[in-house]
């Protein structure tokens, strides 16, 4: 019989004892640690009792092992094997729904744990690669800590070495963020790597899980791939897997396979020394250090946890409490890792109490997004690229020669324009997804960049970077402090936002997002839309222009159609409606809102006050409720 992914009945009723004894002596949360182990988390914090298969069994061979299922009832059938591993192709049937999009596969763990599933889509991706993009080749395997995570590893690992690969770099723990993971396969030269998260949705047995391949650029895997992906998965009739048992994702070092090895690596390591090399630590370190200077980080139980107290507390001396939330847990504990006003709620609360921090930050399950918030005030997303770009080449040495060119994603607000207009500085509008940006970052075209969906970067990777982000307003908030004497008031994040408003003027910018809202009735209405760009006269506004936003890669002249309907207006307005294909289930609506305000005098309007005619405009235009049955959005940035 082939081997399964799930426990033997002989395993699963040891650890059904083991937790049903714990139950009786102790009141908590059972959960699968990140080492594959079982945990019951006490209701005291301090109290955790771990059970894992290892300690559970006298010898190693008998623990828990993953691996890939047969879909039919014949044997594996051996094939070219490397030196020393024992390599099986086994038979399996194409499995429908995996289509894969511009962040990879996302679906609910639960789908993912059915009979191949995973094994079919990594397996499809490899007959998808040119041979000599992994043959002998070296990749990098990381994630956000959620859960599945070190399941899942185990099966990429056996596959990879089933294709011929020669050597996986793995995070410890199976932990490796986003932005860290294309910084190594950089800084290694490696050929490409497996990012195991589902971004900002929430984790658990029960919520989400995803999968994406990035390129040796660091940058993910453009569409020609992910087509073939697809495509692959509806023809693939064999899984090649390597009979070895599983890594220990918990111990650095080296394991070899014969001629097939995998090593566990501190996963801050080479990012941290990448974040040295782009800014000015000392800088940093001297406004953090100041008594009158507070700092909060939330890491939302997610990914950045683990890099936060190397670098913000180690590093750039904050206390150690100014990290919340600071312990990966493979359900972001309970919560929902979005860093927005809505599911950052307790650090919203904290940034807006009368005595709280002078700067807060968040991030996001897998670490490529950010929420920056000063005492008291909220920058979105669309002014703070902005605001970073601006200030670039005066506050972060790696752009002391200045910015080659800017762009943002096209719901994204104008505000980044105008810098580029002012700097006179190359300015791309991309459709959503960072690859769009990461053809024009490898041509030298392009240096800073954002979106409005709290995503910002630039060029010294290939992902979006949520640390970067915090780091670079740091830089900004040091800079226009580093002459201040103690006790003199210091510039504040509010400060540099309205100075940059008198500057460039101001971009009232919202969002509206209604997720998990039924497809059918989500896409009658985009086709609703699409039909009406032709017609439309909306209300007092004078529409300039309307259409469903396509673009052309300046570099490789590759189309991306259907991106967004826009009605943009004469005075600059926009109203934007988009699907989003981040979440796992269902179909989120996004609509954008944005009006440019030159007068100062208008600046401290509430942004939802001075955009409700147009919020008015855009549900009406919509006949969203009609479409949907939704009353109020889910979220609100």
């Amino acid at each position: 019989m082939a081997p399964s992914l799930c426990c033997s009945r002989v395993e699963n009723a040891f650890f059904s004892s083991a937790l049903f004894k714990l139950k009786k002596q102790q009141s908590g949360v059972a959960t699968t640690a990140r080492n594959g182990s079982i945990a019951w988390l006490a209701s005291s914090p301090s109290s955790r009792i771990s059970l894992s298969g290892a300690s559970l069994y006298q010898s190693t061979s008998r623990a828990r092992s993953f691996s890939v299922r047969a879909a039919s009832q014949s044997s594996p059938a051996a094939v070219a094997e490397p030196e020393g591993i024992k390599i099986n192709s086994v038979p399996t049937k194409p499995i429908e729904g995996q289509k894969t999009g511009t962040s990879g596969l996302r679906k609910k763990v639960k789908v993912f744990k059915e009979e191949n599933y995973l094994a079919n889509w990594i397996q499809a991706l490899f007959n998808s690669l040119p041979p000599e993009d992994y043959k002998n080749g070296l990749l990098v395997l990381g994630g956000d800590g959620r859960y599945f995570n070190i399941e899942a590893a185990q099966i990429i690992i056996k596959i990879a070495a089933g294709n011929g690969v020669g050597k996986i770099l793995v995070g410890k723990d199976g932990i490796l963020s986003t932005p860290a993971v294309s910084a190594v396969i950089r800084k290694r030269k490696a050929n490409g790597g497996f990012i195991m998260s589902a971004s900002h949705n929430p984790g658990g047995p029960e919520y989400d899980w995803g999968i994406k391949f990035n390129y040796s650029s660091g940058q993910p895997a453009p569409e020609s791939i992910t087509d073939k992906i697809y495509g692959n998965t509806l023809s693939i009739s064999d899984i090649k897997t390597a009979e070895i048992p599983d890594t220990d994702l918990s111990r650095l070092g080296v394991t070899k396979y014969g001629s097939f090895s995998v090593e566990v690596v501190d996963p801050v390591s080479d990012y941290l020394e990448l974040m040295e090399n782009v800014f000015d630590f000392e800088l940093i370190k001297f406004l953090v250090s100041r008594p009158e200077f507070r700092f909060t980080f939330d890491a939302m139980h997610a990914v950045t946890g683990a890099y936060a107290k190397p670098i913000f507390v180690d590093k750039l001396g904050a206390s150690a409490d100014s990290i919340m939330n600071g312990v990966p847990l493979e359900d972001f504990g309970h919560g929902h890792p979005d860093p927005n006003l809505t599911y950052a709620k307790e650090l919203v609360d904290i940034m807006y109490a009368e005595n709280g921090p002078d700067f807060g930050a968040a991030s996001d399950g897998d670490g490529d997004r950010n929420m920056v918030l000063g005492k008291g005030f909220f920058v979105t997303p669309s002014d703070s690229v902005a605001i970073i770009a601006a200030n670039a080449q005066e506050t972060i040495p790696y752009f002391k020669s200045g910015p080659k060119g800017l762009a943002r994603s096209m719901p994204t607000s104008g505000a980044l324009d105008r810098v580029a207009e002012k700097l006179n500085l190359p300015f791309f509008e991309v459709p959503t997804g960072w690859k769009f940006f990461g053809n024009l970052m490898d041509a030298g075209k392009l240096s800073v960049c954002g979106e409005e969906s709290f995503g910002t970067g630039s060029d010294h990777i290939r992902e979006k970077d949520g640390i970067w982000a915090v780091l670079a307003w740091l830089s900004i908030i040091a800079y226009r402090n580093k002459d201040k004497k103690p006790g003199e008031k210091l510039t504040s994040v509010a400060d540099v936002v309205k100075e940059h408003w008198a500057t460039y003027g101001r971009n009232f910018f919202s969002r509206y997002d209604y997720e998990e809202c039924e497809s059918e009735g989500a896409n009658k209405m985009v086709e609703y839309l699409r039909d009406l760009i032709t017609k439309s006269k909306p209300g007092s506004y004078v529409l300039k222009f309307a259409d469903d936003f396509s673009y052309t890669d300046p570099v490789d002249g590759s189309v991306a159609s259907k991106q967004g309907v826009r009605f943009v207006f004469s005075d600059g307005s926009r109203i934007i409606f988009r699907l989003s294909g981040t979440g796992s289930a269902g179909a989120t609506v996004r609509v954008y809102i944005e009006q440019f305000e030159p007068d100062v005098s208008k600046h401290d309007v509430d942004a939802q006050t001075a955009l409700k005619p147009l919020i008015d405009l855009a549900l009406s235009l919509s006949k969203l409720k009609d479409f949907t049955g939704r009353e109020k959005p889910t979220v609100i940035t």
